[in-house]
């Protein structure tokens, strides 16, 4: 598994974090209608499923805990 995710200071903001999970959960919601009419592609629905479970994975189970400060409020 890559870390380096949880080290860059782009994704330590909470709204970061949930708006790259909302952005990959809507792709996969269109890529699941698509199936359902019949004109997805497989590879892109298990694409789509692989980001977003990686994307929790890492931006929720493993991430690190800073304690209550783990937003985007500078520290001195």
């Amino acid at each position: 598994m890559f870390k380096n995710e949880q080290k860059h200071p782009f994704y330590k903001p909470l709204w970061v974090r949930v708006a790259m999970v909302v952005s990959i959960t809507l792709w996969l919601g269109f890529e699941l209608w698509q199936a359902n009419a019949g004109r997805g592609s497989g590879l892109w629905l298990a694409l789509a499923a692989g980001m977003l479970g990686y994307a929790v994975y890492t931006f929720f189970i493993t991430w690190p805990k800073d304690g209550p400060g783990d937003d985007a409020a500078p520290r001195p």
